[in-house]
């Protein structure tokens, strides 16, 4: 059974950061592009983030350009997300997704429980 555990989600004030993990189990991820959407309250889930199987390749949400940063280590089966300079309008719950990687945005095949993120101001 395929599961995808996120993690480092949190409070936290606006300017700050925070860094998302998520750790895929059951199944060997390296091949696949991994990435990260969120949904807001009353909001439809959009894309943040993707990173292609090596990790040479990343695709960022024009939203969160220059402030999230995602990465992937192979060897551990994880994909993070790490947020800089952090909006109160980032506020949502941040999901971990596997899947494929279409023109700036990704197809998602699977994805995880979620981790909410709340950025006070």
């Amino acid at each position: 059974q395929v599961q995808l555990v996120e993690s480092g989600g949190g409070l936290v004030q606006a300017g700050g950061s925070l860094r998302l993990s998520c750790t895929a189990s059951g199944r060997t991820f390296s091949s696949y592009p991994m990435g990260w959407f969120r949904q807001a309250p009353g909001k439809e889930r959009e894309f943040v983030a993707a990173i292609n199987w090596s990790g040479g390749s990343t695709r960022v949400a024009e939203s969160v350009k220059g402030r999230f940063t995602i990465s992937r280590d192979n060897a551990a089966n994880t994909v993070y997300l790490q947020m800089n300079s952090l909006k109160p309008e980032d506020t949502a719950v941040y999901y971990c997704s596997v899947g494929v990687l279409l023109g700036t945005s990704m197809r998602s095949d699977y994805w995880g429980q979620g981790t909410q993120v709340t950025v006070s101001s």
